[in-house]
């Protein structure tokens, strides 16, 4: 990058997706609260500091609800639930899936995730090669989350086409493209909530139907807010966290084989992997809810606030050779899955998907390698997930 140029002048080029940090590391020493113009044409403030993102993570001066900034008419069935909603209705949400999530229910999963990790591998054995994102890292956790929720795994195609289309979705072009996926995938759901209101199982959904049909505290739409977040967050994180994980032991050769030499380091290497090159880029929005400061900025009711996720977990403030991959790290505090009341739910699940997904495969599979450079993978458009969009590897 010219370092005659500001680093904003190279944000969101295909060179920028390709390899961000060198420009979050410049952005973070000059201009880490930095006012700029997104690819979807909003101005807003992006914050690349690790203390800077976990102060404004927990500042409810920064509100979620876009229907107070927007009105009532700027919420789709996408934005209608916990992730971008305030107190008390964050908790009221939150509150009513969390019971699915708890760390002693996931672990209770070990067993029938690692069948999964194994089915999957069992299908390519005997080839020569893989193509990561295809065969492991999207089936494992659309599986996992399908079954869950109780939509049929043989759907989990649509599921990812209507997924890549609302959380690729960041420029006017690709609008009715994702309209279309929007309208597909709500009326997919809305078939599907039917049957289950005929034939309700002991699955997520099914609860969720209950609880509604029992003027328990959801509305039709936060019902379909609710699902459709977890369908899509339920997968994406851990598609990412499995390609993006593997793809550093992969550049990281002495990385790789103390992790197969010592299969029990696997939960500090998912922190490691979540950190250096973390699934999830940028934070959802939040706005200003009111004129306020913030480390001298003076910032004004309605504005935009994007915390840069990945940078703030390379901010050597924070970590001690923060370029560095090193699954042997001392535990780190990063924000891969956010901070605060709207940190991450499904983050066990994620984790524990990781940890089977990452050691099944380099324990199968022991002579793994890229078939082509790393250079020229190609990295998925949008401004959430992190990720790529397929990983050919020779087995």
């Amino acid at each position: 990058m010219n370092s005659n140029h500001s680093p904003k002048d190279v944000l969101f080029t295909p060179e920028f997706t390709q390899d961000p940090y060198p420009v979050y590391a410049r952005m973070r020493e000059e201009e880490p609260i930095a006012k700029l113009m997104f690819p979807d044409g909003q101005f807003g403030w992006m914050i690349t500091r690790y203390e800077d993102a976990v102060e404004i993570l927990k500042d409810n001066r920064f509100i979620k609800d876009m229907t107070k900034i927007y009105g009532s008419g700027s919420q789709s069935i996408f934005t209608n639930n916990m992730l971008f909603a305030d107190p008390p209705d964050h908790r009221r949400l939150r509150g009513l899936v969390q019971q699915a999530f708890t760390p002693k229910l996931i672990e209770g999963m070990r067993g029938h995730i690692q069948q999964i990790a194994d089915n999957l591998l069992d299908a390519v054995e005997g080839r020569d090669t893989i193509e990561l994102i295809d065969d492991y890292a999207f089936p494992l956790p659309i599986i996992v989350i399908s079954e869950i929720l109780g939509v049929p795994i043989e759907d989990q195609e649509k599921f990812r086409t209507w997924s890549n289309s609302i959380i690729g979705a960041s420029n006017a072009e690709e609008g009715p493209t994702v309209y279309q996926h929007m309208q597909e995938f709500t009326e997919y759901l809305g078939r599907w909530f039917e049957k289950v209101r005929r034939e309700p199982g002991d699955d997520l959904i099914s609860q969720l139907i209950v609880a509604e049909e029992a003027g328990e505290r959801l509305s039709e739409q936060e019902i379909y807010g609710v699902v459709s977040l977890l369908i899509i967050a339920g997968h994406e994180t851990t598609v990412n966290l499995i390609g993006n994980g593997i793809l550093s032991l992969l550049q990281h050769p002495d990385q790789l084989r103390k992790l197969q030499e010592n299969p029990e380091l696997i939960k500090g290497a998912i922190e490691e992997m979540l950190r250096y090159n973390g699934p999830v880029e940028f934070s959802t929005s939040r706005w200003a809810g009111e004129d306020l400061e913030f480390r001298g900025h003076a910032m004004q009711k309605g504005d935009l606030i994007v915390v840069a996720l990945d940078s703030a977990d390379r901010d050597g403030a924070q970590f001690a050779d923060p370029d560095l991959f090193d699954i042997t790290r001392e535990r780190s505090r990063h924000l891969a899955f956010g901070h605060g009341i709207h940190m991450c739910l499904g983050a066990p699940l994620a984790r524990l998907e990781g940890e089977i997904a990452v050691n099944t495969l380099i324990r199968r599979f022991p002579n793994l390698r890229l078939r082509k450079d790393a250079g020229e993978l190609e990295w998925r458009p949008g401004m959430i997930v992190r990720g790529v969009k397929a990983i050919p590897l020779s087995l």
